[in-house]
């Protein structure tokens, strides 16, 4: 099977740049593409129309290569839940939590099964497998068990590119290290070093290009500049390295950096509208008078309701909003801003039944049975009859609380879909289990309006494009600018 390998010299390296720009130059010169990464540790998840889940930047290189994600392209997800143990998704089905000490004893197996399984049936549909390594291939302490970079290089055959980044310091000793740490026939499939995110002039650079081609034998393939955007997101780690993309705009947007924030890819499309000033905020700091504060999606939902409680953040939020802000909570922050989170079972944690905001009439208990799908709906809210789709993942089930007669109509279903979201009468506390709800054009648009109207701002037109368009044009920029600067003929030729 034809295919290319690209491992990294440290963690964030940028493979999931590369690769992904690498997947939209192949497709956009005739092949058929899939990305693939065998074992992904990530709290960014996406979830493919038959409602597997994988990694989120999986499913970005699929858009980049052009076809549709898959639980192949990501057979092992692995979704930490902050007490030394992950949520193990196989082939897109959580089969059970585990601590790390456990994980290979009980998963290797199985793990290698879905990994050998998910080629095969990418290699019989695609021309070429673009595949991901993880972290390091040469962490001797784990290449025994190492089931996402050069075991699967080696299964493959693959010609493998070595990428460093060079913005962090030492990228030399880091090549030369790496290079040394591999085993001959695993050195013997590097067939390239890319330097990535480089500041300055190439001229400077060379001497040292050439001595690194020289003391390895292997050549400089491509020397990436430094990209302003971070795309695509691989795990919370890449939040605690963004820059707020402008300090402020006309309207400013908190959104609450939980300890096990997931899935805050859902804030990209907000990032992208140049009225917006969004700042990811700690429990710890002070929430200040921003337009609007989002809770946004968790792995562990009752444990971060617990630090907004312990730090007072729970207590700034509901007087926040009793002063009449804006909330919005997706996913786990919709569950937050409810009555009570349960956890009958212990699944999270400590079971037990825990208060939580009460800005929303609603009771949620936390069960084993995990909800993955992809939905579209029609909005009754901001403005009634636009179309919405995006994905749900979640294990809590949330149910309405009864309410006197005089509260009735207090709260309305934000959907047609009644159990997809809530926002109260006047339009300030909003919920939704609907992932990538910003990602709807029009919807965010609408959304945005109403805030601006009570900054007393003009209304932004709501007849625009979805922001799949947006990220279709990044893509190809992201893929032009590569492709300027990598040759990939070493690594194509039969």
């Amino acid at each position: 099977m034809k295919s290319i390998m690209i491992v990294g010299t440290t963690s964030h390296a940028g493979k999931s740049t590369i690769a992904a720009a690498i997947c939209r130059i192949l497709a956009k010169r005739g092949w058929r593409v899939a990305p693939f990464k065998g074992q992904n540790m990530a709290l960014n998840a996406y979830v493919t129309v038959n409602g597997g889940e994988i990694g989120y930047a999986q499913a970005v290189q699929a858009w980049a290569a052009g076809v549709a994600p898959m639980v192949e392209m990501n057979p092992i997800l692995l979704k930490p839940q902050g007490d030394m143990s992950s949520q193990v998704i196989l082939k897109g089905k959580a089969v059970g939590r585990v601590n790390a000490a456990d994980y290979y004893e009980q998963f290797f197996q199985l793990g290698w099964q879905a990994i050998e399984e998910s080629l095969r049936h990418l290699s019989a549909e695609f021309d070429m497998i673009v595949c991901e390594g993880a972290g390091s291939p040469a962490e001797i302490n784990l290449k025994h068990r190492d089931l996402a970079n050069m075991r699967i290089a080696k299964y493959l055959n693959a010609p493998t590119l070595l990428v460093v980044d060079i913005d962090r310091g030492g990228a030399f000793a880091h090549v030369v290290g790496t290079l040394e740490l591999l085993e001959p026939e695993e050195r013997s499939l590097v067939r390239g070093i890319i330097i990535n995110k480089f500041r300055g002039q190439r001229s400077i650079l060379e001497p040292g290009i050439k001595w690194l081609e020289e003391r390895t034998g292997i050549p400089v393939i491509g020397v990436i500049p430094w990209l302003d955007h971070s795309f695509p997101a691989e795990d919370s780690l890449d939040l605690f390295e963004r820059k707020p993309s402008r300090a402020k705009g006309e309207l400013n947007i908190v959104v609450i950096r939980l300890p096990r924030i997931s899935n805050f890819t859902d804030f990209d499309p907000l990032e992208s509208e140049p009225c917006i000033g969004l700042r990811y905020l700690s429990p710890k700091h002070e929430l200040g008078h921003p337009d609007a504060v989002i809770l946004p999606g968790t792995k562990t939902t009752i444990a971060d309701l617990l630090v907004l409680h312990k730090t007072g953040m729970a207590k700034s939020i509901q007087n926040y909003a009793a002063a009449g802000g804006t909330v919005l909570g997706i996913c786990g922050g919709f569950q937050i801003l409810g009555q009570q989170l349960a956890d009958p079972e212990g699944l999270e944690g400590e079971a037990g039944r825990y208060p939580g905001l009460g800005l929303l009439p609603i009771r949620t208990a936390i069960t084993m049975h995990k909800v993955a799908r992809q939905r579209q709906v029609i909005s009754n809210f901001p403005q009634s009859g636009l179309p919405v789709s995006g994905y749900e993942i979640h294990q809590g089930r949330s149910r309405l609380v009864e309410l006197p007669p005089a509260q009735a109509n207090d709260y309305q279903p934000l959907f047609d879909d009644t159990g997809l979201g809530m926002v109260d009468s006047s339009q300030s506390i909003w919920g939704t289990y609907l992932h990538g709800i910003f990602d709807n054009g029009p919807w965010r648009r609408a959304w945005l309006n109403r805030l601006r109207q009570q900054r007393g701002l003009k209304s932004l037109p709501t007849g625009i494009s979805n922001y799949r368009e947006q990220r279709e044009a990044m893509l190809d920029s992201l893929a032009g600018m590569v492709e300027t600067h990598l040759d990939l003929s070493s690594v194509l030729s039969p």
